[in-house]
């Protein structure tokens, strides 16, 4: 018998669900805790199954165990088995009942206020009793996030390079604009250039996101160093807030104001963002089959992408 079938054979998934509990807790008692089972239990299943598997998974010390290289790579594909598993389990609820269910999408923040929300609040009308957990992430956090399934998509709008385990679909792409109160002097000039609003207060997410760095490009792109804004934050809500109810002037995604009336008491300058358009990005992994409501999610996304204008 071949090695990986007598393994197969041997390797209990209640024993994979013990090593994953130890593995997360660091601690045999605290996953005896957890998983409603005595300590010894714990230590036999360990043993067990570096038995079968003739390498060590855990170095054991005084505080604590810590996953092996061995380990992790059994860990790896042990999250991976019982969340296929999970999305079996999924699959045969939904189809019993698609009314219901849980999805878990990962995106910046800009996203949860654009395309993502209209996606839920056209499924949320045809499956009123579906659950919508929305993470914010970007970048190596949300693929991370895949990879550990604690979400089952992505969205982004900057491609993390050198990722071979991770499908990326270009949806569409869209520019930052600048947006300011209705009050705000600024909404009523036909033609603005971006060196007259320099010593204007200003708000946008954080240094060092792939944000500002656009945000600064576009001011280079003018032959202008960018101020320092006055509220750095991803709150996109709070930014626009700001700009509401003061003199900020804010900069977001265009598909904020892609829906008339979704925030009335803001406007789009007359301002052009340069080198601002990006695309904006599907993420999945590769060998993880998505779930019947994922895959409608996913549908949706693809028709709302067809109903906006092309590229410039």
């Amino acid at each position: 018998m071949e090695r990986h079938q007598r393994v197969r054979r041997r390797l209990k998934l209640r024993q994979l669900e013990i090593l994953l509990a130890v593995a997360d807790t660091g601690n045999m008692a605290k996953a005896a805790i957890r998983l409603a089972i005595t300590q010894p239990a714990i230590s036999r299943a360990l043993a067990d199954a570096e038995h079968t598997l003739g390498v060590p998974l855990f170095e054991r010390g005084t505080h604590g165990v810590e996953p092996t290289q061995y380990g992790k790579a059994l860990l790896k594909h042990g999250i991976a088995a019982f969340d296929e598993i999970d999305q079996g389990v999924k699959e045969i609820d939904f189809l019993a009942d698609p009314t219901a269910g849980e999805l878990r999408i990962g995106c910046p923040a800009g996203l949860s206020e654009g395309i993502v929300l209209d996606v839920i609040n056209r499924l949320s009308r045809q499956y009123p009793r579906v659950v919508f957990h929305v993470d914010i992430a970007t970048g190596n956090a949300l693929i991370e996030q895949l990879r550990q399934r604690n979400v089952e998509l992505g969205f982004d709008r900057q491609a993390v390079p050198g990722e071979t385990d991770v499908n990326l679909e270009v949806l569409y792409d869209e520019p930052l604009i600048v947006v300011a109160g209705v009050n705000n002097p600024w909404v009523k000039r036909r033609k603005i250039g971006l060196a007259d609003l320099v010593n204007e207060p200003w708000t946008w997410p954080p240094p060092g996101s792939s944000y500002d760095a656009l945000v600064i490009e576009a001011f280079r792109a003018n032959g202008l160093t960018a101020p320092c804004a006055a509220l750095y934050s991803h709150a996109i809500n709070l930014r626009i807030s700001l700009a509401a109810t003061g003199p900020f002037l804010a900069v977001v995604n265009a598909g904020v104001m892609a829906k008339p009336g979704k925030y009335p008491s803001i406007r789009k300058l007359a301002v052009e963002l340069p080198t601002t358009r990006r695309e904006l990005h599907l993420i999945t992994l590769k060998k993880r089959i998505l779930s019947p409501l994922a895959q409608r999610f996913v549908e949706c996304v693809r028709d709302i992408a067809k109903s906006l204008p092309p590229k410039k």
